[in-house]
């Protein structure tokens, strides 16, 4: 980015992997692992796996699997990632953009569970949103936008006034389904053209007015 922008909006959505969290170094295990077992390519596995939740993501890997098995599947990778906690770390910025947003509507849309996300967040010494969008809060994956709508819908915060944050392809079209503008974080966001793309959190400053607030990128 050139210039300063600054975008308004009532209300802040973010994921977690990828956009506050980095978890790469668990993901690329548990998910390279997986890949190995089922005679797939990890790197052609991993370009299917950030931003969905993990059933969803083996549906498009195997696609003749039954979705029972999926589901089991993906409930024992779960527990695997929650176990896992190596190299979990925050994104440069998080937690200063996370301070900064005490007071002002905002919610995590993640498609972790509740154990996952609150261990990663722990492990990363980040504090918590009191509104959280899980994976046990809907019934479909992103890139369906059923998550950014839930948590727009919790703040009452029209669709239109919220501004996602996210990293991955899946979360940036989850996003723009919803009819939100999108924050592209980080190097994988780059390829998604999200309405803004910052490297991390660190140039991300929240400016309070009246009933709407400015989100400024530099």
């Amino acid at each position: 980015m050139l210039a300063t922008t600054v975008l308004t909006a009532r209300a802040l959505l973010l994921d977690m992997d990828g956009t506050l969290v980095n978890s790469d170094a668990v993901v690329e295990r548990i998910w390279r692992r997986w890949a190995e077992r089922h005679g797939l390519d990890g790197d052609e596995v991993m370009k299917v796996v950030h931003g969905r939740q993990g059933y969803a993501s083996m549906a498009v890997l195997l696609p003749d699997r039954p979705m029972e098995q999926n589901l089991a599947d993906n409930a024992r990778m779960l527990a695997e990632e929650t176990a896992d906690m190596d190299g979990v770390v925050p994104v440069p910025g998080a937690a200063e953009f996370l301070a900064s947003l005490r007071g002002l509507p905002h919610a995590l849309v993640t498609s972790a569970d509740v154990a996952l996300s609150t261990a990663r967040m722990a492990a990363a010494g980040l504090g918590m949103p009191d509104v959280r969008v899980t994976a046990e809060s809907v019934g479909a994956s992103k890139p369906d936008p059923e998550g950014f709508l839930k948590g727009a819908a919790e703040l009452g915060v029209a669709p239109a006034d919220c501004l996602v944050f996210e990293d991955s392809g899946a979360g940036i079209a989850a996003g723009r389904a919803a009819g939100m503008r999108v924050v592209g974080v980080g190097v994988r966001a780059g390829g998604y053209r999200p309405d803004v793309l910052v490297p991390d959190l660190r140039g991300v400053r929240v400016e309070e007015g009246v009933g709407k607030f400015g989100v400024q990128f530099t």
